[in-house]
């Protein structure tokens, strides 16, 4: 039980409670769900890999965003993490393809460069002048940094690209009396003529 639990708290969000509570469930399980989990944890690191072009998560290589005959190839959304793709695709408006960087800047963390897939999105952008590269990182301290990074690199690499930044600041539905001033100060800077 012990090092089930222990097990369970790797996971991202799970704290000893929760892998507790986790553990205990799979206990009290049939031996039927036991195995279907254990089975489904194999199946997806088995099957599941990272595409070779922009390192998102897929079952066939290249993934389907990049073979895609629909997509503008030359239009590519860079993302921290594979979970926001289907952010982006759930709002209809983008019809380009994707660069997974799996994790963004922080030395605090010991996360440089090396250990972002930077890599094959350089190498990818020096194939054609007419790319345009959507840096999609958070708005944190360390998103803002990748960003920073990225684009620094991205120019150097080819300094013909279109790089743009997603626009952050009020979100829809609240009010601005209770925006910060750091988001009041986006809002600004991404305002657009209509």
């Amino acid at each position: 039980m012990a090092r089930l639990i222990e097990e369970l708290r790797k996971l991202p969000g799970i704290g000893s409670k929760s892998a507790q509570r986790l553990a205990f469930h799979i206990l009290r399980a049939s031996n039927e769900d036991a195995d279907a989990l254990s089975a489904a944890i194999r199946e997806l690191k088995a099957q599941l890999r990272l595409c070779s072009i922009c390192n998102n998560v897929t079952d066939v290589d290249p993934c389907l965003y990049c073979t895609s005959a629909t997509r503008n190839q030359l239009l590519v959304c860079v993302v921290e993490e594979p979970t926001s793709i289907h952010a982006i695709e759930k709002s209809r408006n983008f019809n380009g393809v994707y660069h997974v960087l799996h994790g963004t800047l922080s030395p605090l963390n010991g996360i440089g460069p090396e250990q972002l897939r930077i890599a094959n999105l350089l190498t990818r952008v020096n194939s054609s002048p007419d790319f345009e590269i959507i840096l999609a990182t958070s708005p944190t301290i360390e998103g803002e940094a990748t960003a920073s990074y990225l684009a620094e690199q991205l120019h150097h690499a080819n300094p013909a690209l279109h790089i743009t930044r997603i626009a952050t600041g009020i979100p829809a539905g609240s009010d601005i009396e209770y925006a910060d001033e750091v988001t009041m100060s986006r809002a600004l800077e991404g305002r657009r003529r209509l």
